[in-house]
């Protein structure tokens, strides 16, 4: 009764033992994998035994009931395997409980004439029909298996039945007969070896993911994103490094924008600690850093006090300890407000996971040459975009973008950095 059912379960009978039925009673009612269905009876007789029990599943092929006449011994026939229980065709001895297909209806001479049933096979049960075009099609001796069907995923309904043409039928099944088989497609033989490298968890890796897998489900995170022109940032970097004495790159921009946006904006420098929100007045910024082993995070502190140029200092300073293996726990401890940037590989968005005790960390894009539309007109700029990923526990949305709008004023117009 489904297409993908491998058992079913009668849910009620809707007969009982002794009732007389005809073919087209509907019987029970059987719940399938998909929805609950009427079981249509396709056989004339007595009803002298309900074997499916209410309830219990059975499998597909199993016996559900036994039909036939009344005072007839059908214990052999429960007592056999599943395979003999399936309909035969007549036989002249006398079975116990022989199923025997309707006779066909008789044909009108001006009719063409049927074409032959085909012998009985096991792929009859599998093709998708309803239980009146089953009966139709045994009444009428029309071969089911050569009817196309029109219902849902190719099953054959009562109009299929109704529109059934044998001749054209026929010469379709002849056409295909006939039709040039397909060349087999050759594919070379191709013999790969399946391999692959087990390397230890180092305790950093260890620590990391432990911190990062605590930050993640354990802190609602929700996040911002946000736009911001680069262009006079640009312009303001190369100028401020033909007179610097240490090269400021775009990060250490973003370290001291975030700075004092946070200065500014006290709500998103803070941490959740259980019972009671601690709003940190100081700015201590983590600056995200890949070594082989993992990430390390070391901390530029008070960096809204500190220049460019001596930002620039510090984070290449903590750059060669990180690679060389030379941080110092003191150097990536007491963190409020964390930064992540992967612009230098090329990636132009994504989210970070919050680093604790933060209530939020700032993920920075790569800058993009593309055009943009100012004041009606398109023309070249230079974007870059950032994602604030908060912690819902402290900082709200109206907060967060308000943060975002601050951050981008001063990357937009860097010489208020400066003032």
């Amino acid at each position: 009764m489904s297409d993908t059912m491998s058992e079913g379960v009668v849910a009620s009978w809707l007969v009982k033992v002794g009732d007389k039925i005809k073919s087209g009673d509907i019987i029970a009612e059987v719940e399938t994998d998909k929805a609950t269905m009427e079981f249509e009876n396709f056989d004339e007789g007595t009803v002298l035994a309900l074997v499916a029990e209410p309830g219990k599943a059975i499998a597909i092929g199993a016996p559900m009931m036994v039909v036939g006449n009344p005072g007839e011994d059908f214990s052999a026939l429960l007592a056999a395997p599943a395979a003999s229980v399936a309909p035969a065709a007549p036989t002249p001895a006398p079975a116990p409980v022989a199923e025997s297909a309707p006779a066909p209806a008789a044909v009108p001479a001006s009719a063409p004439a049927p074409v032959p049933m085909a012998a009985a096979s096991a792929n009859d049960d599998l093709l998708k029909a309803s239980p009146l075009a089953r009966r139709l099609a045994a009444e009428r001796g029309i071969n089911i298996g050569m009817v196309n069907g029109s219902g849902d995923g190719g099953r054959i309904v009562k109009r299929d039945i109704d529109f059934f043409n044998p001749a054209n039928a026929a010469a379709a099944l002849a056409a295909q007969a006939q039709a040039p088989a397909a060349a087999p497609i050759s594919l070379p033989t191709f013999v790969g070896e399946e391999k692959f490298e087990e390397i230890p968890v180092s305790q950093m890796r260890k620590t990391i993911a432990a911190r990062l897998a605590e930050s993640m489900f354990t802190a609602p995170h929700f996040y911002l994103t946000m736009e911001i022109r680069m262009d006079q940032a640009a312009k303001a970097r190369e100028a401020i490094n033909a007179v610097a004495p240490v090269k400021v790159s775009f990060n250490d921009m973003v370290v001291k924008a975030s700075a004092l946006a946070l200065k500014k904006h006290p709500k998103i420098n803070s941490s959740w600690l259980g019972d009671k929100i601690r709003i940190n007045h100081h700015v201590n910024i983590g600056v995200a850093m890949a070594v082989e082993e993992g990430l390390l995070v070391p901390v530029v502190r008070f960096a809204d006090g500190k220049s460019l140029s001596h930002i620039a200092a510090e984070v290449k300073d903590f750059s060669g300890k990180a690679k060389s293996k030379k941080l110092q726990p003191s150097d990536w401890t007491g963190n409020t407000f964390t930064i992540s940037n992967l612009g230098m590989f090329g990636i132009e968005e994504f989210t970070a996971i919050i680093n604790p005790p933060d209530a939020c960390i700032l993920a920075v894009g790569s800058i993009k040459e593309t055009v943009v539309v100012e004041k009606g007109e398109m023309k070249p700029g230079k974007v870059m975009k950032v994602t604030l990923s908060c912690d819902h526990r402290v900082v709200d949305g109206a907060s967060g973008s308000e943060f975002l709008q601050t951050l981008k004023a001063y990357l937009e117009n860097p010489v208020t950095m400066l003032a």
